[in-house]
């Protein structure tokens, strides 16, 4: 059920609390959310960074010791959501889903763990989630929206109203995280490296024909680092900035300077590129956005309770 299905049965909703346990490249998160009105209100969030893209990238594979951890925190996040008397918890899997040789065990271990039903979510869905969480916490009105959602494993570019729902959708294999281990070593990533980078998220968005927008929101946590940097809303040149000032010092003096976390620092300056690129292509400048893939899918939660 896509967004604009969604307006009419949630905006009749009084209310309903749904969990949502986010696995992504980076850190896996949770949202309890109670949605109603058309909006999924967070009641609490959680996040730790357990690295799965980077386990992947090095091994081709989860090992069991990160499968542990991964057990560990799913199932502390199962039970804080049923504490917290939800009335569906859903774990959505993005990129660590499918990349890597042995996904099918990584599923089991998140259901054996949260004890609910786990979901890989494919790269059109990620993006379609990240725009339906995005726009509905945003005051867009009948304006073309376009949101975008950089991942460690990927970037998703959806185009659409907050009416209708998104009505293009493309997901190119860019990520913060997967462009730092494939090009930016250094630390600081030297000059040569950076233009490298550059260079190659040009040439991954080069294909992109999209539908010109008059707003556009970035969401994901390359976004929201940036904002902490900017304290704005920023296009191009805000994005070079930040850039250039990571790449003038080590990720640890980065992180205490501009008040990132360490893991944040290290894979920030790429996704500075890539959102670059992107405000490029669409010629609008970025907003933050306060809702992304975890509201988005609180909000088709909730729809599905309904539908049953």
């Amino acid at each position: 059920m896509r967004l604009g299905g969604l307006t009419g049965v949630l905006s009749r909703m009084s209310g309903m609390r749904v969990g949502v346990i986010d696995v992504g490249s980076n850190t896996v998160r949770l949202l309890v959310a109670t949605v109603g009105n058309g909006h999924a209100r967070t009641v609490r969030e959680e996040r730790t960074h357990l690295g799965l893209g980077e386990e992947l990238l090095r091994h081709g594979r989860i090992r069991r010791r990160k499968l542990d951890e991964v057990a560990d925190v799913t199932g502390d996040y199962a039970r804080i959501a049923r504490k917290l008397g939800v009335r569906e918890l859903e774990t959505v899997v993005t990129a660590p889903g499918r990349q890597g040789d042995e996904p099918a065990r990584l599923l089991d271990v998140l259901g054996r763990a949260t004890a609910g039903e786990v979901r890989v979510v494919s790269a059109e869905e990620e993006g379609r989630l990240a725009f339906e969480g995005a726009v509905s916490r945003a005051d867009t009105g009948e304006s073309v929206v376009a949101v975008c959602d950089v991942g460690g494993g990927s970037t998703e570019l959806v185009v659409g109203t907050q009416l209708l729902g998104p009505a293009w959708v493309r997901s190119v294999d860019l990520g913060s995280l997967r462009l730092t281990a494939a090009l930016l070593p250094g630390d600081p990533p030297t000059a040569a490296e950076i233009e490298s980078a550059r260079a190659v998220v040009q040439s991954g968005l080069a294909d992109l024909d999209p539908p010109r927008p008059e707003l556009a929101l970035a969401t994901g946590g390359s976004a929201r680092a940036v904002a902490k940097v900017v304290g704005h809303e920023y296009g191009a040149d805000d994005l070079e900035r930040v850039v250039a000032l990571l790449a003038a010092r080590p990720a640890a003096e980065s992180a205490k300077a501009l008040g990132l976390r360490a893991d944040r620092a290290h894979t920030l300056l790429a996704g500075a590129l890539i959102l670059a690129q992107v405000s490029c292509l669409i010629g609008v400048p970025f907003a933050p956005s306060r809702g992304g893939i975890r509201e988005g899918a609180a909000l088709r939660l909730a729809a599905r309770r309904i539908a049953a």
